[in-house]
């Protein structure tokens, strides 16, 4: 497919995924935030609570009923086409760039397995990662929540360990973001959904209604509601590749989903009280450590001398060697003027045509082509690991140009 095209689907397709995201995970906080904040000390009589806000120059009240008004209103306004969208436009996006360049961003660099293996590995964990959420749900375990969370967590960085054997980290992240976000959906399709549906269709014919749906429909909500976090993180990791590009990289997923999850447990209980507070500066503190643990190893290499330990002289590199490398391995994408067919600009602005835009961009050579190996993408352009350790000498020794 042209380049150009692709992009622009690309463009599309992310910028749609981003609006009804928003509109999907700002409902959540909402509701969230409204149920946590209701004045529940005098309600009126059918009520559970109310609540008074100011937004916008206008003053809104807010009222919960117990069950339901006496009268159902002629209009009822329902949430579930934010999350229909939301994972139509992610599947979209999933289909574009990981699938359609599944070379390029889903298959492992160095490996040998073929692109269309690949993308039914990837189909199949969405469907399998469903089946066995929703199984687990309508287990015994739904009625242990706790442990049941618990084994969802294990499970999820399972996968991500699985994945990232046979995928690249972009991809093996990806991916888990994908199974967490069909389960969100397909607990507003198959179980939220239905279970206000019959609610309302129970006190529209004046009948009980069946307190199992609503109590399944709470449980998938919650996990809708704590799943947030992790899967926000997944969305703009191929950001950070630091994170997806490390060889730890499900432990550091998972790692962030842990912090995630005491940030957004406490905004819903700090409403009760503030003995979670000190997850905020935990989760602060967590962040730290794994930027700690993640940094690239830029020291030089030690050498032992009489009762000491001292320095490694720098190889020197011949920038001339430097040049050669970065022209056959990572100009066919990263030039003014791009030789590769899957990019017609330079992904990210980054060009590295000159000796002067090759030392400014050191550091994230660095990064992505020494420190870890998601750089070229699939490594497409096979790079070695001498001319990797060259590149890093380089750079050790101050990235001279002449």
């Amino acid at each position: 497919m042209d380049p150009h095209i692709t992009e622009w689907l690309n463009l599309t397709a992310r910028w749609v995924h981003m609006i009804v995201g928003i509109a999907w995970i700002g409902a959540s906080f909402y509701f969230v935030w409204l149920e946590n904040h209701l004045d529940r000390s005098n309600p009126r009589e059918g009520l559970s609570g109310d609540l008074w806000a100011i937004h916008g120059g206008g003053i809104y009240h807010l009222e919960k009923y117990k069950l339901a008004p006496p009268k159902m209103p002629e209009e009822l306004h329902w949430f579930k086409w934010e999350a229909y969208a939301t994972w139509l436009s992610g599947m979209a996006l999933l289909t574009i760039v990981f699938y359609l360049n599944a070379d390029l961003y889903l298959v492992a660099p160095g490996s040998d397995m073929n692109p269309t293996t690949a993308i039914a590995i990837g189909v199949g964990a969405l469907v399998a990662g469903w089946f066995i959420y929703d199984f687990l749900c309508d287990s015994a375990l739904g009625k242990k929540p706790a442990l049941l969370g618990a084994l969802l967590f294990v499970l999820l960085i399972g996968a991500a360990w699985g994945l990232s054997l046979v995928f690249s980290g972009r991809g093996a992240f990806i991916h888990v973001g994908a199974i967490i976000g069909t389960m969100m959906v397909g607990n507003v399709f198959r179980v939220i959904m239905p279970g206000q549906r019959a609610l309302v269709g129970a006190i529209e014919a004046k009948r009980e209604p069946d307190p199992t749906l609503p109590a399944k429909a709470l449980l998938r909500s919650r996990h809708n509601n704590y799943l947030t976090l992790p899967v926000l993180f997944i969305m703009i990791s191929n950001h950070f590749p630091s994170t997806y590009g490390s060889a730890s990289n499900w432990m550091i997923l998972a790692a962030l989903a842990v912090l995630s999850v005491l940030v957004r447990h406490y905004f819903n209980t700090r409403h009760e009280s503030q003995k979670l507070a000190w997850t905020l500066p935990a989760a602060a503190l967590g962040m730290v450590a794994l930027a700690f643990v993640t940094r690239p190893d830029t020291a030089p290499a030690t050498v032992e001398t009489a009762g000491s330990t001292q320095p490694a002289a720098v190889e020197s590199v011949e920038f001339d060697a430097v040049y050669n490398v970065i022209q056959q391995r990572c100009t066919s994408c990263h030039s003014a003027t791009p030789t590769s067919p899957a990019f017609s600009t330079a992904p990210g602005g980054v060009i590295m045509d000159e000796p002067s835009q090759i030392k400014q961009l050191a550091d994230r050579i660095h990064a992505q082509a020494v420190a870890s190996n998601i750089m070229p993408l699939g490594n497409i352009t096979n790079m070695t690991q001498e001319e990797r350790n060259l590149l890093g000498n380089w750079i050790a020794a101050g990235a001279p140009t002449e």
